[in-house]
């Protein structure tokens, strides 16, 4: 049975996007959980390269898988339309990355998987159109012994994970922010969900880390 635990850095009225978050503090509680995988939504990775600077070009060490310790989690990240094609290595050099696993499904382009094949990229399909997250995450426990996954992803994710019943916990670090209009709102159009706090912690900066249990 694999745990996953929603983890996301918003606004104090529950925004995404429209402010830089805390980046050192936010991966710090991250650290905590010392999670055998990362869950990252495409999307959400395009808009850390769109925002940080696009990857430098790939060379042939971009080709070889590295070896890392095995205490840094993996990085899973559902790509069923190859978004990230040409872009992946820019997360594979992350340092705190093991290496990157691929979601995808039996839509996804061949050419994608070939690009992913020829650079060593582990990829599971899981899903006919896209990635069935229930039957992903049992090939995770399966084939990788992943017990715990945190998420670091955009609001489609974490609100698929909260509809569909895969996450038990859910960590907020709330930044003294109120975006207003321009934000996208944490939870969507979700349905009422009954949560049980498990901590509240303060910093002096502000800033206040919700963690709850997932009914």
């Amino acid at each position: 049975m694999v745990k996953v635990i929603i983890h996301n850095s918003i606004s104090l009225d529950g925004a995404l996007t429209g402010f830089m978050p805390d980046m050192a503090l936010h991966y710090k509680l991250t650290g905590k959980y010392r999670a055998d995988a990362t869950l990252v939504g495409s999307d959400t990775a395009l808009s850390g390269f769109k925002l940080f600077g696009m990857p430098a070009a790939e060379t042939l060490a971009d080709f070889i898988k590295p070896k890392r310790s095995h205490s840094l989690p993996f990085w899973v990240i559902p790509d069923t339309r190859g978004k990230l094609k040409g872009l992946l290595h820019g997360c594979r050099r992350f340092e705190y990355c093991r290496d990157i696993i691929v979601l995808v499904s039996e839509q996804t382009p061949r050419e994608y998987l070939d690009y992913l094949a020829e650079r060593h990229y582990d990829f599971r399909i899981a899903g006919q159109d896209h990635v069935e997250l229930k039957q992903a995450l049992a090939l995770l426990v399966k084939d990788y012994k992943v017990k715990t996954i945190l998420t670091d992803t955009g609001q489609t994710l974490i609100n698929l994970l909260i509809e569909q019943d895969l996450a038990a916990e859910l960590s907020l670090l709330v930044h003294p922010l109120i975006i207003g209009k321009q934000g996208l709102n944490i939870f969507g159009n979700l349905r009422d969900k009954k949560l049980t706090l498990l901590g509240c912690k303060k910093f002096p900066s502000g800033h206040i880390w919700l963690t709850y249990k997932l009914k």
